[in-house]
């Protein structure tokens, strides 16, 4: 870490250790911008919606030549080439290991528009937003599910390019001060810098930092979860590392954090700040995008089930974060999703292919395929 001088005092002791909530502080009060707000809690009955789409924008694979098709209520829209016009072919989609989904919702004729995670480069996203059709303008609010960069990394070049189309002050949903925290990867295959949520790239854009640590609701038709908490056999395998404290504007204020991390320097991630995204389709139950499951893809559905009150759930579509784990796990999964009577499960981004290939034996009938650019449409 850089070091510099300061009135006698060393920046890395105040950043690392006991220091960190009191340098907090200072930076903040020097830095100024516009600071994070806390959601409104969610009150009563969550809202029912008519129609759900949900467009994974990245992902980490693509099949130009799937066919479009409709699997029983659930229309399922591939996006093909990047062609069309009468123009010869130039840009394609970009499938990364990163993931990001664009929800477009109904409810009379009320029309809303979410952007959840930004995949890992600016390129990709930018890109695939465009050739999807997805309008800047129409955005009604963004949601960062956790602080790992193949989940944020396209976000700031994402802001910078669509700045001045963007409504003022857009909320973007976090799920706390831990999201800004720089990390390190620790897991296989390599260690190294995994980057940090840039602060002033959302200052810049003029977009409303929200922290929701408890269920909130997210442009009025969907709600995030709030913190995951860890309820089921699931156990939590922590790949990153966090570091405690603010260092040229990047970081996490100590002071900001749970009580048990403020004095320590650098801590395994146990992603108290996980947040997952849901909306109530009429007549049909929940449909849960859990991003990456961190805290478990059932936590997470659970969390889901108890901050709405609503125990159908019609789709679970995201990341479960099952590669890294035994094949016996994996099939505890399973029985635990066939058990909860979900009607789809769509695994996307970290799942892993032993899921699939378990679930596609055990549940064929529940199993749907995506890749970048896919797009589901529930219906009421």
């Amino acid at each position: 870490m850089f070091i510099c001088q300061c009135n006698g005092i060393h920046r890395r002791d105040v950043v690392c250790g006991g220091g960190a909530a009191l340098f907090s502080a200072v930076v903040a009060s020097l830095m100024g911008g516009a600071k994070p707000v806390r959601a409104e809690a969610m009150a009563g009955k969550v809202p029912e919606i008519d129609r759900v789409a949900v467009r994974v924008v990245v992902d980490s694979y693509q099949f130009a030549v799937a066919p479009s098709r409709k699997v029983a209520d659930v229309e399922i829209e591939h996006f093909g080439w990047g062609i069309g016009g009468g123009k010869p072919p130039g840009k394609t989609l970009i499938s990364e290991f990163g993931l990001s989904m664009h929800v477009e919702t109904r409810r009379g004729t009320e029309a809303r528009n979410v952007l959840v995670d930004f995949g890992f480069s600016p390129d990709a996203l930018v890109n695939n937003a465009n050739l999807v059709g997805i309008d800047p303008a129409a955005l009604d609010a963004l949601v960062l599910s956790h602080g790992h960069y193949d989940h944020f990394g396209g976000l700031a070049g994402f802001l910078k390019q669509n700045s001045s189309k963007l409504k003022a002050k857009l909320p973007i949903y976090i799920g706390g001060e831990e999201a800004f925290c720089s990390r390190e990867w620790t897991a296989p295959p390599v260690r190294g810098d995994f980057g940090a949520l840039d602060r002033k790239a959302l200052e810049d854009a003029n977009v409303a930092v929200t922290y929701v640590e408890g269920p909130a609701l997210v442009a009025d038709h969907g709600f995030t979860t709030g913190h995951i908490d860890q309820t089921s056999f699931e156990k939590l395998l922590s790949p990153s590392a966090m570091r405690i404290g603010v260092d040229h504007g990047i970081g996490c204020y100590a002071d900001k954090l749970p009580e048990d991390e403020r004095t320590k320097a650098v801590i395994p991630d146990q992603f108290r700040h996980e947040i997952a995204t849901a909306f109530n389709l009429r007549g049909r139950g929940l449909i849960v995008l859990t991003s990456c499951s961190h805290r478990g893809v059932i936590n997470a559905i659970k969390q889901a089930q108890a901050a709405s009150g609503v125990n159908k759930v019609h789709a679970v579509i995201g990341g479960f974060h099952l590669a890294p784990y035994n094949e016996g796990y994996v099939r505890d999964t399973i029985t635990a999703l066939k058990s909860i009577d979900i009607d789809y499960v769509i695994p996307l981004h970290c799942t892993g292919e032993p899921f699939y290939e378990m679930a596609k034996a055990e549940v064929p009938n529940k199993l749907l395929r995506s890749y970048t650019g896919t797009r589901f449409v529930f219906a009421s």
